[in-house]
């Protein structure tokens, strides 16, 4: 980590905050205070953070001349870091944009941006590999990350969501161990883990199994049912199927659980088919989208690698100028989807070109590729202006009816379910779909759309209040994901737990920190479409139905929100006039999961301006949805009753 450009300083903030010189020396950051500048600046990841939001982090309250110390600490800082700077020359390490400052620093120079790197490579090689990235990324690892400020609102996010990536790399390394059969290696640290971190089913898991593999199945059965004891004494719950079906496996001695089988025998079988199979086949092509989809539903960096390569196959097979072949590639490629944003939009409008093109080609009678080809229109062109898959989601559906194929029906349902948003207030029809599915997966052992049919359940209940009902699906979801190893699904169901407590009209400062613990899930989970600007807007939900003034970091990311959320921040400066402006100016929602949520936004900004004419058209747009929870379908947030926003639109008008 100390090794790096000549002249550059190298940070670490996994531990206290401190820098080293390009020759491996400590440099001195002088007292506290210039400490916590250089780790704000850290924490923004190169934004320009304002003066006047250091000063407020720094400070309590702030006295005067706190700005004019501020400055000091900067400039000493700078000295610091750049001691052979000539005088007049501009800092290339801490720099001065607008009113604020911003670190300048490649990803390697910083312990924490490395060690995410480390970790995301590792997650996408092989065991050997990633056992030696998994041991250099942890001995990067002094503390608690951003330790010197455990306490500091500022630095909280970030160290919750590093110290839950470096439980992930602990047990992500012990995997990799047992995967190579160094069981004796993994079983002191693993048992380390889980005594610090006794919630950590997965550490208690990975443990069981290495002793079981040790020849030591007494011991494996003591540590799950000691697991067992203290979820259920500390927590009141009982463990997740993943460590119940292990307890299950170990006392019937399933062949499965054999040191490194499953890896020999992949090992085996990809080297026999790279033996076999031509390079450049179609055979080899089709084979590479049973890949993908596999790699789709592991999650992380297998989704995001997934996403990455789709296009390409699909190009691939166009050059072959086989219509059935492209047909099959792209319409195969049935990963269920619950999110309504796309991750990579502009993949999706290449993807939905293709799949038209393809269809233009299709021979006549050939409706098995005619559906799926329409199912993946619907889902890649899920909350586009004008709904231009609908049609093709229904008629997908109605030729899958017709073929009486339960797989090719339940994709097809998924990708009418991304175009139930045509309106507000569908979530009903949602509820129907989403029950289809169950039924439909249940009875033909299709997990991964089963799931997904709970996932929708889950949604629609919460959208019509019905909470509890919402939470046997969570459950079911749990159940579904951990027997299948599907672990995205986790992400929706920690979100879905934290927005029920927030609809109860619970403390919003409790309800921000289980927002943002729910968060520390979503880095790394391969769905930027997702996660791009969520948290931010959770909180300025919650903010707006309570009547709590919107106050956020000058350098929040918004991402795709940021129109909606602009009102609510210059109001919460006191710009009325330029509210009022933003307001006049604000776009329709898109049609899909938040559109009840936004629209709710759109009303509270435009009562609290007067505008009569915006006033009007949130109105028309969530009378349909009267008797919903705002966002609540979302699974992932709330503005409260919409009924509560159209009282408060009626009184203003």
């Amino acid at each position: 980590m100390r090794d790096h450009t000549v002249g550059s300083p190298v940070f670490g903030v996994l531990g206290p905050v401190v820098a080293w010189n390009n020759s491996g020396d400590l440099i001195d950051l002088k007292g506290p205070r210039h400490r916590a500048v250089l780790a704000r600046l850290i924490v923004a990841r190169g934004r320009v953070v304002p003066v006047d939001v250091i000063v407020d982090d720094l400070w309590v309250d702030p006295p005067a001349g706190a700005t004019s110390a501020l400055r000091t600490f900067v400039s000493a800082l700078r000295r610091a870091l750049e001691p052979g700077r000539p005088p007049r020359t501009k800092p290339k390490v801490i720099v001065t944009e607008g009113r604020g400052y911003a670190i300048q620093a490649a990803p390697e120079a910083v312990d924490a941006w490395k060690f995410e790197s480390l970790v995301r490579e590792a997650a996408e090689s092989t065991p050997p590999q990633s056992l030696e990235l998994l041991r250099t990324a942890l001995e990067l690892w002094r503390g608690p990350a951003y330790a010197d400020y455990t306490e500091e609102p500022w630095a909280r996010s970030e160290r919750s969501r590093l110290e839950e990536l470096h439980l992930t790399a602990v047990e992500r390394l012990a995997s990799a161990q047992l995967d190579l059969g160094l069981v004796t290696e993994a079983i002191p640290d693993l048992d380390a883990h889980v005594t610090e971190h006794p919630w950590r089913e997965g550490g208690w898991r990975l443990l069981a199994l290495a002793l079981y593999r040790s020849d030591r199945q007494g011991d494996a059965l003591a540590v799950l049912r000691r697991a067992r004891k203290l979820l259920a004494e500390e927590l009141g719950i009982d463990p997740g199927p993943r460590l119940t079906d292990l307890e299950s496996d170990i006392l019937r001695r399933e062949g499965h659980l054999d040191t490194g089988a499953a890896e020999q025998i992949f090992s085996q079988v990809s080297a026999a088919y790279d033996r076999t199979v031509a390079a450049g086949s179609k055979s080899r092509l089709e084979s590479t989208v049973g890949l993908l989809l596999s790699l789709a539903v592991a999650g992380g960096s297998g989704l995001e690698t997934a996403r990455n390569q789709r296009l390409a196959i699909i190009s691939a097979a166009e050059q072959l100028d086989d219509v059935e072949l492209t047909a099959r590639i792209i319409g195969n490629y049935d990963v269920p989807a619950i999110w309504t944003r796309s991750d990579d939009p502009g993949q999706a409008a290449q993807i939905v070109e293709a799949a038209q093109r393809t269809i233009d080609r299709l021979p006549d009678g050939n409706d098995l590729a005619r559906a799926r080809l329409l199912a993946t229109i619907a889902l890649e062109s899920r909350g586009l202006a004008g709904d231009p898959g609908l049609e093709p989601a229904r008629a997908a559906v109605q030729i899958a009816r017709s073929l009486d194929d339960p797989g090719l029906l339940a994709f097809t349902l998924n990708g009418l379910f991304m175009q139930s948003f045509w309106r507000t207030g569908l979530a009903p029809e949602r509820d129907a779909i989403g029950g289809e599915l169950i039924t439909l997966s249940a009875r033909h052992d299709l997990a991964t759309f089963e799931i997904l049919g709970h996932l929708v359940r889950m949604q629609a209940l919460g959208a019509l209040g019905q909470f509890d009902a919402a939470e046997q699906h969570a459950d079911a979801v749990d159940r579904l994901a951990g027997r299948h190893e599907r672990p995205l699904a986790a992400v929706f169901t920690t979100w879905f737990r934290a927005m029920r407590i927030a609809a109860t009209g619970a403390d919003v400062s409790h309800c921000e920190e289980l927002y943002e613990a729910a968060a520390v899930c979503l880095p790394g989970s391969g769905m930027p479409g997702l996660e791009d600007g969520i948290l931010p807007l959770a909180i300025l939900a919650l903010r707006v139905w309570h009547g709590v003034p919107a106050a956020f970091d000058a350098d929040t990311n918004w991402g795709q929100y940021e129109p909606w959320a602009r009102p609510h921040l210059l109001l919460a400066q006191g710009k009325v006039n330029e509210a009022a402006e933003a307001v006049r100016a604000l776009p329709n929602p898109p049609n899909d999961l938040l559109s009840e949520a936004l629209w709710c936004l759109i009303a509270a900004a435009s009562v609290a301006v007067g505008d009569r004419q915006v006033m009007e058209r949130a109105r028309a747009a969530l009378m349909s949805a009267e008797d919903e929870i705002a966002g609540a379908g979302s699974g992932m947030l709330t503005v409260g009753r919409v009924s509560d926003h159209l009282a408060g639109l009626n009184e203003h008008t």
